[in-house]
């Protein structure tokens, strides 16, 4: 398994995590708690948690080259509800 985490500085994180996990709940499943949303994709998952200065994303995948694609699908839908203050700086890690 991969796995890549990103800590992005913003003080909107929980209202991002909850409309994202809103949106993906059509589709996908996504378990969602206190300042945590959890989905799950067809082979992959991301865990989102906020806390008052920033949201960390923790994506993890069977191959990189999914884990790739992940990173690009969540990145991109997130700068979308952050609008405002897009695009967020996600500066991906190994994890």
């Amino acid at each position: 398994m991969s796995k890549t985490m990103a800590v992005v500085p913003t003080d909107h994180a929980w209202k991002y995590i909850q409309q994202l996990c809103k949106h993906w709940s059509h589709k996908l499943t996504v378990d969602l708690s206190d300042n945590k949303g959890i989905v799950s994709f067809d082979n992959a998952t991301a865990v989102m948690t906020s806390d008052e200065k920033a949201l960390t994303v923790i994506i993890e995948a069977p191959s990189d080259e999914v884990l790739e694609r992940l990173k690009g699908v969540v990145s991109s839908h997130l700068d979308r509800f952050a609008f405002r203050e897009a695009p967020l700086p996600f500066a991906w890690q190994d994890a």
